[in-house]
């Protein structure tokens, strides 16, 4: 299966916090985290930073199509500390999308294994037999005629996880170019933003929480 054409938005990097061992920026939709493979594919995120912060190291990914918070190290003591608490699942992230149809009940959880789909990839799938751990919790924020807002906090950090998660409930993500359908997939970006981050700093372990405005 074949991603959209990629066109990434031009517009400079937002930071939302930056110091001597961190930097968070808001990720718009379209623009990779890192490189893809081909020149085509060069521009991203982590090169847009390096004008301006040439130390930029990577610490995680959020998808292509996905907008919000992501959060980068600008030394390797930093890194490898916030390394470990993505590892050991000690970041919160908080995402808000917006998913197909009217959910039922307040909240939940979503406790599905997930691996890859090889012969759709990149596309991921659901696995009881060889798909790793994924966890998920989500709460309705707002139900909207044909549409659900919902705050989705994951416990696990897999490929798709979110995207996935949601499809197996029956409300795909809006917007979703490779897991929504028809009408639920006819929107002009992928509805789903990582809306908050919460971590320990390296420096002094005192807690640290940056938020990107929800642009939808």
């Amino acid at each position: 299966m074949v991603e959209t054409p990629y066109d990434p938005p031009p517009d400079p990097p937002e930071i939302l916090h930056a110091d001597h061992e961190l930097l968070f920026v808001n990720k718009p939709a379209g623009l990779l985290s890192v490189p893809g493979k081909g020149a085509d594919l060069a521009d991203c995120l982590i090169e847009r930073l390096r004008g301006a912060f040439p130390e930029v190291l990577l610490v995680h990914r959020l998808d292509r199509d996905t907008s919000g918070v992501m959060v980068f190290a600008l030394t390797p003591h930093a890194q490898r500390h916030l390394g470990l608490q993505f590892e050991k699942r000690q970041a919160r992230k908080e995402y808000l999308a917006l998913v197909a149809g009217a959910m039922e009940g307040g909240s939940g959880k979503v406790d599905l294994p997930l691996t890859v789909d090889w012969p759709n990839r990149p596309r991921q799938k659901v696995c009881h037999d060889t798909g790793r751990p994924a966890l998920t919790d989500w709460k309705v924020l707002r139900r909207a005629g044909d549409h659900t807002r919902v705050r989705l906090m994951p416990r696990t950090g897999r490929s798709h996880q979110l995207r996935v998660h949601m499809l197996a409930l029956g409300h795909p993500i809006l917007g979703d170019p490779l897991y929504a359908e028809g009408a639920a997939r006819d929107h002009p970006r992928l509805m789903l933003h990582a809306h908050k981050l919460r971590l320990r700093h390296p420096d002094g372990g005192k807690g640290i929480s940056v938020a990107a405005p929800v642009p939808f």
